[in-house]
């Protein structure tokens, strides 16, 4: 538990695949931190390309590895 919370570059990641799978703007970028957040925008990418590709509910989600 508390290795992820110090690891905040890949939780950012991860929360930025799960709202592009959701299918949430990128304008929703909670972070301020410059790194955490081109890391949320690269996971909302790949989760962009995820549900462009069908793969929305679980099967989008299998594919987080800390999901």
């Amino acid at each position: 538990m508390k290795r992820q919370k110090r690891d905040m570059a890949s939780r950012a990641y991860d929360r930025g695949y799960l709202a592009g799978v959701s299918g949430r703007s990128s304008d929703s970028c909670p972070h301020e931190n410059e790194q955490q957040r081109v890391n949320w925008l690269s996971g909302w990418r790949e989760g962009r390309a995820a549900q462009w590709d069908g793969m929305t509910g679980v099967s989008g989600v299998h594919r987080l590895p800390s999901v």
